[in-house]
């Protein structure tokens, strides 16, 4: 008799189990249909372009991973991220272990919104990096931006927690920060965000962790290069970004200036990266590589110089750069080439042209362990084109997601009298972030379309926050009132 009631409950045991699952999947199968076009679109663009899609940038994040030491221009996260996947010799594999963070990726934000709102606003919310066919574009280039998305977004869902871990909360910040450098104001953005809330002992152990990784790496690049920093090249991109509008007449430099001036008029310039990378640009001329400390502080100088003189100019131009995030349409920019990488290819890309990517193109073959060549393969790559020819998110639809919270907020405020400092004004987090990560390229560099797509997953986080669901209105109702 025991063994029969202990096969008994075991067969009950089973049968809790199966309902559960089917209960699991049908309150999220909305979120796990979209979870499997997802994968389904990734694995048909494996399969299109084998092993991998090249940027120019590629190549030099294959010679650090090879050849261990600080890159001038761009911090090692990435390169890190590449040689843990080195022993299996394969571009393949990180291109596949990026589309899973892409799939992660939409998964944290899902998981952060679905336990404040709807599950079919957190679905809505998940599917742009989930789908969008320029998100899976870059995930298959060899890039850093996919592997800066993920770690972003998962500080910022684990901080939305109800107990946030803050050392791993810092940590990811700071593997951010050392795979681009525009997540070092993160940290601030998630330190101001734990003292808001009131919990100042999470805010330093999470500053401390940030911290402590970056100085790590800024001792490794002293001892490179004797320089401080993680890189040596904020000096030429702020200059870069000034020669949209630096007027040498207005400014009057000192003669260890001038010879960085441009006297064409504003309007007739290239665009900000030509004054880096252009043969005829005034620093590429000048001696030596363009990164040297002497030339990056002469470039800093004429920056800073640009922006004290011209502040209404300089904020022009920060506004011009950031309105390009939110056009309907598609121009090309900065230039012809940089705007095709973003699109999947009809022909095999070319061999690079600039001389670093050249260099690391053996660098590359060794990785490899053979060509790196990317072969595309019809019919896949054909309905990965037709997709991303169809399919895909307006910059103006990232302006209106953007929008939804304030304007959440100023609803609530006028119906319910609750303004943003309400508790469960948790979408804040989630839309600075976002908010930051399209001001600073803008500020700093220059507006580029794979700079933008970091930012979407955020802001729709933020999105779905703000909407919150139904349970959320009695919140609203005054204590004093008896339902």
């Amino acid at each position: 008799m025991g063994g029969d009631r202990e096969g008994a409950r075991r067969a009950a045991a089973r049968v809790r189990g199966v309902v559960d699952e089917r209960a699991g999947f049908g309150r999220h199968g909305w979120f796990l249909a979209v979870l499997a076009i997802g994968a389904a679109l990734r694995v048909v663009t494996m399969l299109g372009y084998r092993p991998a899609l090249w940027f120019p940038d590629s190549y030099t994040y294959v010679v650090t991973v090879l050849r261990p030491r600080p890159d001038l221009v761009r911090p090692a996260g990435y390169s890190m991220f590449m040689k843990l996947l080195e022993p299996l010799h394969s571009f393949g594999a990180v291109t596949a272990a990026q589309h899973l963070l892409g799939l992660a990726t939409g998964v944290l934000v899902y998981w952060a919104a679905a336990r404040h709102t709807r599950r079919w606003i957190a679905t809505l919310a998940a599917a742009p990096v989930l789908v969008e066919p320029y998100q899976i574009e870059l995930e298959h280039l060899l890039v850093s931006d996919t592997l800066f998305m993920f770690l972003v977004v998962a500080a910022v869902a684990l901080a939305l927690a109800g107990r946030p871990k803050a050392v791993t909360i810092g940590l990811l910040l700071a593997a951010a920060s050392l795979t681009r450098t525009v997540g070092q104001p993160l940290i601030v953005v998630l330190v101001a965000w734990f003292l808001l809330r009131r919990q100042i002992r999470p805010a330093w152990i999470m500053l401390v962790a940030a911290v402590v990784p970056i100085l790590a790496y800024g001792g490794w690049f002293y001892a490179t290069y004797q320089r401080v920093g993680v890189i040596g090249a904020n000096g030429v991109f702020l200059y870069a970004r000034t020669m949209s509008f630096a007027d040498c007449a207005e400014m009057n430099p000192p003669p260890d200036l001038r010879v960085l001036c441009d006297p064409r008029p504003a309007d007739q310039r290239p665009p900000s990266q030509e004054y880096i990378w252009a043969r005829d640009a005034p620093i590429v001329a000048l001696p030596g590589i363009t990164f040297t400390k002497e030339t990056d502080d002469l470039a800093m100088r004429f920056a800073l110089l640009a922006i004290r003189t011209q502040p209404l100019d300089y904020a022009g131009s920060v506004l011009a750069e950031l309105g390009r995030s939110f056009v309907w349409g598609r121009p090309v920019y900065p230039d012809q080439e940089i705007y095709g990488y973003y699109q999947f290819p009809e022909t095999p890309p070319g061999p690079p042209g600039r001389y670093p990517a050249q260099v690391g193109t053996e660098f590359a073959k060794r990785y490899e362990q053979g060509p790196i060549g990317t072969s595309i393969v019809e019919p896949y790559a054909g309905w990965m084109r037709a997709y991303q020819d169809v399919a895909r998110i307006p910059g103006t639809v990232l302006l209106v997601v953007l929008l939804v919270p304030p304007a959440a907020v100023a609803w609530r405020a006028f119906r319910y009298g609750r303004g943003p400092g309400s508790p469960r004004a948790l979408w804040l987090l989630p839309w600075s972030v976002a908010v930051v990560l399209l001001i600073t390229p803008a500020a700093v560099a220059e507006f580029d379309y794979r700079y933008v797509l970091p930012a979407v997953p955020l802001a729709c986080l933020a999105a779905a926050l703000a909407c919150g669901n139904g349970r959320e209105f009695t919140d609203l109702i005054p204590r004093n009132v008896q339902l």
